[in-house]
């Protein structure tokens, strides 16, 4: 097992585990504790387990070696996993946003001091664990523990909401100020919708992957450069990218001397090749056409 399909297993296995510990005390004390953004939050903490383990199981697939049936390798499991995940937080908002119109037909009740501090907890934790999964997520160009970081992501804006929520309506019923005592609904609200915007993205992205958009233009420009710098080199007719997982394939059209040789143009092509993936690490193939160039 390579160290990159390691490196992976262990954030998501992490990931696992607290999130089942945040989630069984945030669910108890948010259900016992009368608070609806902690108990929201832990349906959402259990969303994230469900994806960590979706992780688990796609990271083997994606690792594999290119074969016949999957000439271009296995690189996309991870963003069909970042798709789904996106869209697991998208039903988890819409949930929740549910569970406030609900709840707004019964008595408000204020929530137990306890369940702002399990929130305050919950913050902590998930900052920590976003930084240790984005570092990781960064060294590996890897969109599934890349996911599971945006998961952290979304529960550090979720769990600081609903301890804000949590401490208005307690200061609403010490203080006498009803408008207060709805702090723990709007708390809910706004993590339904930072959880929805950060679903969206995820979903955005792996779609945009899928069908195979263009890379960042500000890599390709920097693609171009390299390229640009052989002298053999007369002109650049196509330059395309596209991620493909982890990885990045290059497909390159460019247009040398006529009168070059067939081993000349192959071994232009291998220095290409071979500098594009030295400065660019996460380039798994570099496809080169070449076309004849006359003067006039």
């Amino acid at each position: 097992m390579g160290s990159r399909e390691l490196l992976a297993k262990r954030v998501a296995w992490i990931s696992v585990i607290s999130n089942i510990i945040l989630t069984i005390g945030k669910i108890i004390v948010g259900w016992i504790g009368n608070s609806d953004a902690v108990f929201a939050d832990g349906i959402h903490s259990a969303a994230d387990v469900f994806a960590s383990v979706l992780v688990l199981v796609v990271i083997k697939i994606a690792n594999k070696p290119a074969d016949q049936e999957h000439p271009y390798g296995h690189g996309k499991a991870e963003i069909i996993v970042s798709g789904i995940v996106g869209m697991i937080l998208l039903c988890v908002s819409i949930y929740l946003v549910y569970e406030v119109i609900i709840g707004l037909f019964h008595p408000i009740t204020t929530p137990s001091m306890i369940a702002m501090w399990v929130a305050v907890i919950s913050y902590i934790s998930k900052v920590l664990l976003y930084r240790y999964s984005k570092r990781i997520a960064k060294e590996q160009s890897s969109k599934a523990i890349e996911a599971i970081a945006y998961d952290h992501k979304a529960d550090i804006v979720a769990s600081i909401a609903a301890a804000i929520g949590v401490l208005f309506s307690i200061l609403g019923e010490k203080l006498n100020i009803h408008l207060f005592l709805y702090g723990d609904k709007m708390a809910t609200i706004i993590v339904a919708y930072l959880i929805f915007k950060i679903a969206k993205e995820m979903v955005s992205e792996a779609f945009d992957i899928l069908l195979e958009r263009n890379i960042d233009l500000a890599i390709l420009a920097e693609y171009h450069d390299i390229i640009s710098s052989f002298a053999e080199v007369k002109r650049i007719d196509r330059l395309r990218a596209r991620e493909h997982g982890h990885y990045i394939l290059v497909d390159l059209r460019i247009s040398i001397d006529y009168d070059k040789t067939i081993k000349e143009g192959h071994d232009l092509s291998r220095k290409i090749k071979k500098k594009l993936m030295a400065k660019h690490d996460n380039i798994n193939e570099v496809l080169i056409h070449l076309n004849p160039y006359f003067k006039d």
